[in-house]
């Protein structure tokens, strides 16, 4: 079990929200956040995060391939999105210049050669896409283990680097369907519970994608209860690799910002493989999919914006940034009642 966030800096800083200048729980949720990013941080107040690095991990998916029909837009965009990240003109690198966030984009899985993006994209690339996991495991074991330990040594170089919030991102055509998979396998979840439109998909392949969830779930439900093999399943070298990313941070005991669905089915492995990781993370945004509404209500997170995106990329938790830096201000600068009130 990790070591969780300071249990006794969350007191005082509960302690000195009670006592501001304003009405007890006046600030609404920015409180709850602001005693979250104390206790990480161990001190109060804290600072708010100046140093935040955002991560995107980039792979392809089998259930993409010419039979999956579980996406609306053909497999060939997730290079070109990684291509877009190099250039600085995805939606993630708009939202990151804006807040300062240093972003940078992995390739662990993209099933197209980018070595013309330079040695640093491609350099924990684990395989070209992963297996069609309605009919055959994502990846081999050892192909688990070299994501894992990818996503571990990704999140200690942000650390390294001087980062004190982290956050996690994705690009992957078809993503949301092995999202879906880890979820419902991890919380013992039909389905039909887990599976949404993704990037937009119509009636007929919503239908389709259910069954491929279902198909997926039914083929390895012997081997899901250890999260090791349940990646190995269900997973994509990406997906296992924030795995290793959110156990390396927590461990390290620096907060991450959570995004959408595909952070989330990670936090959802991670929690069962390294107990404590849920307690570093913070929800950036509720997605439209409601395997993430279900995860969340199951991990205890409550997100912090519900603006209907689904875009993915980190850019649900890049647009939560900025609350996370007032609630930190805000627990710092405000005025005490008993300095203004004699």
């Amino acid at each position: 079990m990790l070591t969780g966030p300071s249990a006794a800096v969350r007191q005082q800083a509960e302690a000195r929200l009670t006592a501001l200048a304003k009405p007890t729980g006046a600030l609404g949720r920015l409180e709850e956040l602001a005693a979250w990013l104390a206790a990480c941080q161990g001190v109060c107040p804290p600072s708010p995060p100046a140093a935040v690095r955002a991560v995107i991990l980039a792979g392809d998916h089998g259930v993409t391939d010419e039979t999956g029909g579980v996406s609306a837009y053909p497999r060939e965009v997730t290079a070109a999105m990684v291509r877009a990240f190099v250039a600085g003109v995805a939606g993630a690198s708009v939202l990151a210049r804006q807040h300062g966030v240093a972003l940078r984009v992995l390739d662990l899985g993209v099933d197209a050669d980018l070595d013309d993006l330079g040695p640093a994209v491609g350099a924990y690339k684990v395989r070209r896409s992963s297996g069609t996991i309605d009919r055959e495991d994502a990846l081999t074991a050892a192909e688990t283990r070299t994501a894992l330990e990818a996503g571990a040594t990704i999140a200690e170089a942000e650390l390294a680097a001087g980062a004190d919030l982290l956050i996690l991102g994705d690009m992957g055509i078809g993503n949301t369907t092995p999202a879906a998979a880890l979820v419902a396998a991890s919380l013992g979840a039909d389905a039909d519970q887990v599976v949404g439109r993704g990037t937009g998909v119509d009636d007929v392949r919503l239908a389709h994608k259910t069954e491929v969830v279902a198909r997926a779930l039914r083929r390895s439900r012997d081997r899901t209860a250890d999260p090791v093999a349940r990646l190995a399943a269900l997973g994509s070298a990406d997906l296992a690799a924030g795995v290793g990313f959110l156990v390396a941070a927590a461990r390290a005991g620096v907060p991450v910002l959570l995004d959408g669905i595909v952070p989330v089915a990670e936090l959802c492995v991670a929690e069962d493989l390294e107990p404590g990781v849920v307690a570093w993370c913070a929800a950036g945004h509720r997605s439209t999919e409601p395997a993430q509404r279900l995860a969340l209500d199951k991990l205890g997170l409550e997100p912090l914006l519900d603006l209907g995106l689904r875009l993915g990329e980190g850019t649900g938790a890049l647009a939560a940034l900025p609350l996370v830096r007032s609630a930190a201000l805000l627990l710092d600068g405000m005025a005490l009642l008993s300095d203004l009130v004699p």
